[in-house]
C-alpha cells in the first residue's frame, strides 16, 4: 500500500467514499485516539481542568476532535478535503470547521489559541502538487501564521510520517526558523511498528522537551501495520543507529534488492513508458522538492535503455 500523499492531493483522495470509509473503521477512530491523547500529553497542560481553546490542524472528519471534546476542550479543526468536512458536518461533531489549505496559512486572528494538535497532516506539505507549489515557502507560511495565532507560550503538538531524514529535518528546521523552539520527539525509536514521531514546538523561548516512550509494550506496539492514520500504508523510512544529524535521524542506506531503501531512482528504467528526458527531469526536481534522494543527473538521465535477453 502505497503513501497516500504519494498517490494523489488530499482534496482528491479523500473524496467523499474514501471519507466514509476511513471514519468507518474501528481501528482508524481507535488509533486516532490514541495518537490525540498523546499530543495532549505533549501539550502539558496544567491539571486544572480549565478547557482549551486548541486548533486541530488536519481535521478530517473529526475524530481526533471527537476525542479533545471528550476530554473537556473546545476546538476549530481546519482541512483541506471538502469530503471529510462535510462529513464532519454530518457526524454533527462539537468543533467549528472549514475548508482552507494549510500551504496558505491559517487565517486567525493573532493569540488566540491555547494550543495546536495535528495527527498525520503536516507531511502533506512537503508534496509538490502543482507547479507553483514549493515546500520549503508552504511550511514556512504555515508555521509562521500558527506561530501568530498561538497565545504567548503555547505548545503545539504535530505528529507525522517523514518519508525520510531530510524530510523530517527540513520540517522542523522550518519551524524553527519562524520563531518556535523545540524539536522532535520519537516515541518507541527502536521499534518498527510502534515509532511514532512529533514535532512538539513552544510559542516562545525555549521549554524543556518532554521524554520520548521507549516501552515497546505501550499500545501502539499493537499496531497492525507499520503505519496507520491519514498517512496510509507502510512507513519505509528507518533510523539507523550511525548518524550525526541535528536531530539525531538517519537513513538506510541502499543494497541491493532492499525494499525498505529510500533512495529513489526516476528514469527510463522505473518508467519504462519513455515520457522523455524532459518529464523525467521534472519529476526528479519533485522528489527533491519533497525532501527524497534521488540519482544524480547524468548524461544517461532519461535514455530509453536496450532490451536484455
Amino acid at each position: 500500500m502505497s503513501r497516500p500523499e504519494l498517490t494523489a492531493p488530499a482534496e482528491y483522495f479523500y473524496d467523499a467514499a474514501e471519507a466514509k470509509k476511513y471514519t468507518a473503521s474501528s481501528r482508524v477512530i481507535e488509533i486516532q485516539e490514541r495518537l490525540t491523547e498523546r499530543a495532549l500529553e505533549l501539550l502539558n497542560f496544567p491539571r486544572d481542568d480549565v478547557p482549551r481553546f486548541l486548533l486541530d490542524v488536519g481535521c478530517g472528519s473529526g475524530l481526533s476532535g471527537d476525542r479533545l471534546t471528550e476530554l473537556g476542550h473546545h476546538w476549530v479543526g481546519v482541512d483541506i478535503s471538502r469530503g471529510m468536512l462535510n462529513h464532519a458536518v454530518e457526524r454533527e461533531v462539537e468543533g467549528d470547521v472549514f475548508e482552507s489549505d494549510i500551504g496558505h496559512g491559517v487565517p486567525f486572528r493573532p493569540g488566540v489559541f491555547d494550543g495546536c494538535v495535528s495527527i498525520s497532516a503536516i507531511q502533506w506539505l512537503c508534496n509538490a502538487d502543482k507547479s507553483e507549489h514549493d515546500p520549503r515557502k508552504r511550511l514556512k507560511a504555515f508555521f509562521s501564521q500558527t506561530y501568530r495565532c498561538l497565545k504567548r507560550g503555547a505548545k503545539c503538538a504535530f505528529q507525522f510520517y517523514p518519508e525520510n531524514a531530510r524530510q523530517a529535518e527540513m520540517i522542523a528546521s522550518s519551524a524553527l526558523r519562524v520563531g518556535f523552539s523545540g524539536g522532535l520527539v520519537v516515541d518507541y525509536p527502536n521499534s518498527t511498528r510502534a515509532k511514532k514521531y512529533f514535532l512538539v514546538l513552544a510559542a516562545g523561548p525555549p521549554d524543556s522537551m518532554p521524554t520520548a516512550k521507549t516501552d515497546e509494550a505501550n499500545d501502539y506496539a499493537n499496531a497492525k501495520q507499520d503505519v496507520v492514520g491519514r498517512g496510509g500504508g507502510k512507513n519505509k523510512f528507518k533510523h539507523n543507529n550511525n548518524n550525526n544529524s541535528e536531530f539525531g535521524l538517519g537513513v538506510k542506506k541502499k543494497r541491493k534488492g532492499d525494499k525498505h531503501a529510500r533512495t529513489i531512482y526516476v528514469g527510463s528504467k522505473s518508467h519504462p513508458e519513455g515520457k522523455g528526458k524532459a518529464w523525467v527531469m521534472k519529476k526528479k526536481k519533485q522528489m527533491r522538492n519533497r525532501g527524497v534522494q534521488v540519482a544524480n543527473d547524468s548524461k544517461y538521465t532519461g535514455r530509453k535503455r536496450k532490451e536484455r535477453f
